[in-house]
């Protein structure tokens, strides 16, 4: 995952670095300030996906600033 990516302040989705909006929840709120990352396939049987309340699959940050 590139640095320059952006992540979602609402979701912590991982979005591509030309987005205005989130692709999971469309929230213009984007930030470049972010650290760590996970991705969930299925976030049915997560445990972590279940803990940051996540129901699609994809990559989300672990810490949003």
């Amino acid at each position: 995952m590139a640095s320059d990516r952006l992540v979602c302040r609402e979701c912590h989705r991982v979005n591509e670095p030309d987005n205005e909006t989130c692709d999971a929840c469309n929230s213009s709120s984007l930030t470049e300030d972010w650290a760590g990352y996970v991705v969930i396939a299925h976030p049915e049987d997560s445990e972590i996906a279940t803990e940051m309340q996540i129901t699609e699959p994809g990559a989300y940050a672990l810490k949003v600033r």
